[in-house]
């Protein structure tokens, strides 16, 4: 229908926002070819989405977060030929690049956005790097910014944790490459070949990101008791006892996780073993980096739940998803955290503090995002007792399924679960928000 922008102009200026999450239901459909390698990748992406909020929506962000990874404004991440939008130069170290839409979205107005797309992956055994053969591409694909009551989210980079902050979207993505690369990725994939080329079409649905690997990888797979199907890709340094092991963990993980808080509702997961790896791992929803070690893919398997299904803000509150994962991978190794301490080593120390304080602590990040954070979920259930403290984190992932949660929706269904009064509680384990 017709809506001139006089007709609500007004909103865009107007500062305020209801508050909702937008835009949402975004829907990418992303068309690449990699070179002989795997390490360039160069096609089309588009993206459809709604402005679910009653302020008007006059642009979107996308996010071009490996560009990090480059030196602005030579990038590994090139967007061009933008439709739908104006593009605007790339801002925050070239991770951000603002499209202006032609007619600011009332609510419940959808529109598109296309571009041509170059990823050029450095070297480096990384989430976002070529390690020999073979390439790792994470956080390669642009999505969308999210605008909430705190505006814009344009965070920066961070290497030390996670920046990512996405709706529930959908991905389909066609990936032609030399049929000599396999090419796990989120979703469930079909292939088809013709001559040297493998043409692999993935579908992703209720995911917050989209991640793939390229490489002549040795592929495992099982099926767990609960009919989830694990894929294991190896790289040539993993021993075929070491790829069965984590397979089974992975299996079991998944199964155990469900039990705990829902079904795993991707039917299918990916696990990329490399042991170059200079971290233990790192989480997509459905496929994840690992080293072989059976606690650091179970902890990214329980990210599926914490960050994948349960969304968080993981550059402001990263003990939302870390803590949680960690406390569901204790509770998968049976460790029951008796004992654990909490040493404050500053007043400004807190266990919601950002990733921005945790990059200038980096010292302190895995001892108290990991440690405490987990530390602070034991000592919640020893306070509120094993039952309530179980029924507390399956209905908190239910009832924020597909959503974002915040450190106040947690302080809340937690204070729900129990009589005992949790405010100092709170204070103690400095959980702020």
């Amino acid at each position: 229908g017709h809506s001139g922008s006089a007709s609500f102009g007004w909103t865009v200026t107007s500062g305020g926002t209801d508050g909702t999450r937008t835009p949402i239901n975004p829907a990418y459909t992303v068309n690449l070819s990699s070179n002989s390698t795997g390490d360039t990748w160069t096609g089309t992406e588009s993206v459809t989405f709604t402005n679910g909020s009653t302020t008007a929506l006059p642009e979107v962000y996308l996010r071009l977060w490996d560009n990090w990874h480059g030196s602005c404004p030579t990038t590994p991440i090139t967007v061009t030929n933008v439709t739908g939008g104006t593009a605007s130069p790339l801002s925050v170290n070239c991770t951000a690049m603002k499209i202006t839409l032609p007619t600011p979205l009332a609510k419940g107005q959808s529109a598109t956005i296309g571009f041509n797309l170059s990823i050029v992956v450095p070297t480096g055994a990384d989430r976002f790097g070529k390690d020999g053969a073979n390439v790792f591409i994470g956080n390669a694909l642009p999505v969308l910014a999210i605008r909430d009551t705190a505006g814009w989210h344009l965070d920066p980079y961070t290497n030390n944790g996670e920046s990512f902050y996405t709706v529930i979207s959908n991905f389909d993505v066609t990936l032609a490459h030399p049929s000599s690369l396999q090419t796990p990725a989120t979703g469930t994939s079909t292939e088809s070949t013709s001559g040297s080329t493998t043409t692999t079409h993935a579908t992703a649905t209720n995911v917050r990101d989209f991640a793939w690997a390229a490489g002549p990888f040795t592929k495992i797979s099982g099926t767990s008791s609960k009919g989830f199907v694990v894929n294991v890709y190896s790289t040539s340094g993993i021993s075929a006892s070491n790829a069965q092991s984590m397979l089974n963990t992975a299996t079991n993980a998944l199964d155990v996780h469900s039990g705990r808080f829902g079904d795993y509702p991707y039917h299918e997961a990916d696990v990329v073993l490399d042991n170059n790896f200079w971290f233990g791992g790192m989480e997509y929803p459905g496929f994840v980096l690992d080293v072989v070690s059976s606690t650091a893919l179970a902890h990214e398997l329980a990210h599926q739940w914490f960050y994948g299904i349960v969304g968080d803000d993981e550059y402001n509150t990263p003990w939302l998803d870390e803590g949680f994962t960690d406390y569901a991978t204790d509770l998968y190794n049976g460790i029951t955290g008796s004992g654990c301490g909490i040493t404050w080593q500053s007043s400004a120390e807190k266990l919601t503090n950002s990733m921005a304080y945790w990059d200038a602590h980096s010292s302190r990040y895995s001892t108290v995002i990991y440690g405490y954070g987990k530390c602070t979920l034991h000592d919640l259930r020893r306070l509120i007792g094993d039952t309530a403290m179980a029924n507390l984190m399956k209905s908190y992932a239910q009832s924020h399924w597909y959503g974002v949660s915040t450190v106040a929706d947690l302080k809340a269904a937690a204070q729900a679960a129990t009589s005992t009064d949790l405010t100092s509680f709170w204070a103690n384990h400095r959980v702020e928000g």
